[in-house]
This record gives structure tokens, C-alpha cells and sequence, in this order.
């Protein structure tokens, strides 16, 4: 069995991955792809402390299910939004589309 650190070190190599790729990217859909190694990270912590803690109730894996949902949801609506502000705009640079600024 792995030991319970090694989950957390990958888990927190993905968030810190993910972070700097939501504060240094300027393109929308890399932040997306960013979220989603955040995300990751969430999904590996609850699976591996629900191994760690409570071995008999599948505890986090119940909840890694429900990230892994909300993530894809978030992709379509996401998706969707870039989208049509591509279409309207015809960018994805995130210091171009100032539609949503007061």
C-alpha cells in the first residue's frame, strides 16, 4: 500500500500547478484546464484520507464522485460561455474580453 504522504505530495504538486496556472495564464481555457488539475487535487485528498481514515466507508470516494460531476458541468457550461465569446469577439485572451467589467 502507498503511504498516505505520497498521496498528499502529488495532490499538492497538482494544486500548485493548477494555482499558478489560474494567476499566470492569459488564455480562457488554459485557466479552465488549471481548475480542473485543482479540482484533481481535491479528488486525490478525499479519495486517499477516506482510504487512510475510514477504510470500511467509502466516504471519499462518494465524494470524489460528486467533484468528478460538478468538473464535467463545469466544462460544458464553461465551454459554452468561451464560446460565444469567441464568437461575438473573436478572442479568448482574458485582458481582451472586458464584456463582463462594469
Amino acid at each position: 500500500m502507498i503511504p498516505l504522504p505520497y498521496y498528499l505530495i502529488a495532490s499538492t504538486a497538482l494544486l500548485s500547478v493548477g494555482i499558478f496556472g489560474v494567476l499566470t495564464r492569459k488564455h480562457v481555457i488554459q485557466i479552465l484546464l488549471s481548475v480542473e488539475l485543482i479540482l484533481n487535487a481535491v479528488t486525490i485528498n478525499f479519495v486517499a484520507f477516506s482510504l487512510y481514515i475510514i477504510p470500511e466507508r467509502p466516504i471519499g470516494q462518494v465524494f470524489a464522485i460528486f467533484v468528478i460531476t460538478f468538473a464535467a458541468a463545469k466544462v460544458g457550461v464553461g465551454l459554452a460561455i468561451i464560446l460565444a465569446i469567441y464568437k461575438s469577439l473573436r478572442t479568448a485572451n482574458i485582458e481582451d474580453i472586458r464584456l463582463l467589467k462594469w
